[in-house]
């Protein structure tokens, strides 16, 4: 029996872009989220901050984690229109 192999190779580049792309939009994700239970937490008269309950003995790994979810933020920003499949579909775009 002849085994079947998928003609078309994946450059290792664009399977780095798909994994940097995808950590870059689950940091968006988290910061997002913690942004919006910070800002509840607010109007309920508490700290419902996630990354600081979850790493705040580790002020330096908090930092860090902030640090990273504006980095994926700005990538996302400036990559944005070329990976957005929605923005490709339409004239112009963005």
């Amino acid at each position: 029996m002849q085994q079947y192999t998928h003609p078309v190779t994946v450059p290792a580049a664009v399977t780095l872009m798909n994994m940097l792309h995808f950590i870059a939009f689950v940091l968006v994700v988290v910061g997002a989220i913690n942004w919006g239970l910070v800002g509840l937490g607010g109007f309920m008269g508490s700290s419902w901050n996630l990354v600081n309950m979850l790493l705040g003995s580790w002020p330096m790994v908090e930092w860090l984690v902030y640090v990273l979810v504006g980095l994926s933020g700005l990538y996302l920003v400036f990559t944005h229109k070329r990976d957005c499949s929605m923005c490709m579909s339409h004239d112009g775009g963005m």
